[in-house]
């Protein structure tokens, strides 16, 4: 699958919008067909797009890649198949007192096309999910993959092909230079995956087309633990929540705020969750995923050492492999909020830990930064679980657990702010994805004529009562 042009970019939407404006919006079956094509597609080539997410990361588990890029993907589809024909349907609303002899009805039209750009952490789901829900939208789109992951690229590129004529779907693959000519077409919607920096240049591109923009971004996601609470149950589901894909998920815990007594206590228990997950170490398991390239290795052992030259405490889980990128799980104790690896999203599997005295210190601590695009918190008690919740603002939380909200179809999932604008999976995808175009039908009745005499005392009455 070569490169694109620019050029080539505006041929393909030119053209996909004549296809658009030529056929009209699909219908129910036209849609459902086209998702259970493409499922079918994605089951067809699994055994491909494990082995391309292998060779793009160099170590990737095999049953983690199942798991949290196959199994949401396919689950995710089934879910808009079934609830599809429920999302369609016109909305009755309410019509004024003036104009009962009317009706008024919502209907989600198609937009058009949509323009989605795709992250390299999980090159999979993170692609082919907002494809499927712009095609239960009903709308044409371009997808551009990205150019870190070009194996498995091209194993969608075969997906996508197989799946949809290209004046439905089209599959673009091309530099830094392919992305921003990209975010630039007058799309009539874009949806981005992936960091603030570049949502912000997105963002920016779009608005010069008054293009609306859907942002899934990323952010520091703080962990919040209840006092006492059991340090072996929050241990074994922070481990699977920050070793998942090595920690280069954007909703994975990114730092812990617990109390100042438990500090010790979780620190062992961590270690021994993450001993036990990975107990043969981690650079030759084949259930551990390495990190993604050199760059982000280096910018990972950076942030390590800057919090030790700082004075963090640094407990290393396992050893390291420089050659194949594979970083062991790090902790880091005694952190302050002025270290590098505080002022940045980590993308990796290194955990700083910082205490607090009081629940009002960790919400205070979590306000004074920009919003995070998730949230966690540990415990069983309910008030201050409310009073977390009431008093800070995230993206999804998931309660005793990590990770899983974002597996529920029925739940929005997005940002606000700097993680994010806008929201997709479920319904939620399908509303963003379209347009909400309301519709009245005039009755028999014609409401004019109570302007008019004989009908001016009439008119008085109704006018004094609807005024009161």
């Amino acid at each position: 699958m070569s490169d694109v042009t620019p050029a080539d970019l505006h041929r393909i939407l030119d053209r996909q919008r004549a296809a658009f404006l030529r056929a009209g919006p699909p219908d129910l079956k036209q849609r459902r067909a086209d998702l259970r094509r493409l499922k079918a597609e994605i089951l067809k080539r699994r055994t491909e797009i494990v082995r391309a997410l292998k060779t793009d990361f160099g170590q990737r588990s095999e049953r983690e890649s199942a798991i949290v890029e196959l199994i949401p993907l396919v689950q995710s589809i089934k879910y808009m198949i079934a609830h599809l024909g429920h999302w369609m349907k016109p909305e009755r609303r309410h019509v004024s007192a003036y104009f009962q002899c009317g009706r008024a009805w919502v209907v989600r039209q198609p937009v058009g096309v949509v323009g989605i750009i795709a992250p390299w952490n999980y090159p999979v789901s993170l692609a082919l999910v907002p494809l499927a829900t712009a095609i239960a939208a009903g709308n044409r789109a371009m997808l551009k993959p990205s150019e870190f992951t070009p194996a498995t690229s091209a194993v969608i590129g075969e997906i996508v092909r197989a799946s949809f004529p290209p004046e439905q779907v089209s599959v673009v693959t091309g530099d830094g230079e392919v992305g921003a000519a990209f975010s630039a077409l007058p799309f009539d919607h874009i949806l981005f995956t992936g960091s603030t920096a570049v949502g912000k240049k997105v963002a920016e591109a779009a608005a010069r087309n008054l293009t609306p923009a859907t942002l899934e971004l990323g952010g520091k996601s703080p962990v919040v633990i209840e006092p006492g609470f059991s340090m072996q149950r929050v241990s074994d589901r922070m481990a699977f929540g920050k070793l998942t894909n090595a920690g280069q998920t954007c909703i994975a815990p990114d730092y812990v705020l617990l109390h100042e007594n438990d500090k010790d206590t979780f620190a062992t228990s961590y270690q021994e969750a993450g001993q036990k997950q990975h107990p043969g170490g981690y650079a030759a398991s084949p259930d551990y995923t390495a990190i993604l390239n050199a760059h982000h290795y280096a910018r990972l052992t950076g942030l390590i050492d800057n919090a030790a030259a700082q004075g963090a405490q640094v407990i290393r889980l396992g050893s390291n492999s420089d050659e194949s990128h594979v970083l062991a799980p790090v902790l880091l104790l005694d952190v302050t909020p002025q270290m590098a690896v505080m002022q940045e999203e980590i993308f990796g599997p290194v955990l700083p830990v910082l205490t607090y005295r009081t629940l009002d210190e960790a919400i205070a601590f979590i306000n004074a930064r920009p919003r995070p695009l998730a949230l966690y918190y540990f415990g069983d008690n309910r008030v201050d679980r409310d009073r977390l919740l009431k008093r800070t603002v995230s993206g999804n939380v998931t309660v005793n657990g990590t990770l899983l909200h974002y597996v529920q179809d029925d739940l929005p999932f997005g940002g606000v702010g700097n993680s994010g604008i806008g929201g997709y999976h479920g319904k939620e995808g399908f509303i963003a994805l379209t347009h909400a175009r309301g519709v009245y039908r005039q009755g028999r009745f014609n409401a004019a004529t109570l302007l008019q005499p004989p009908f001016g005392k009439i008119t008085d009455v109704i006018t004094n009562f609807i005024l009161r």
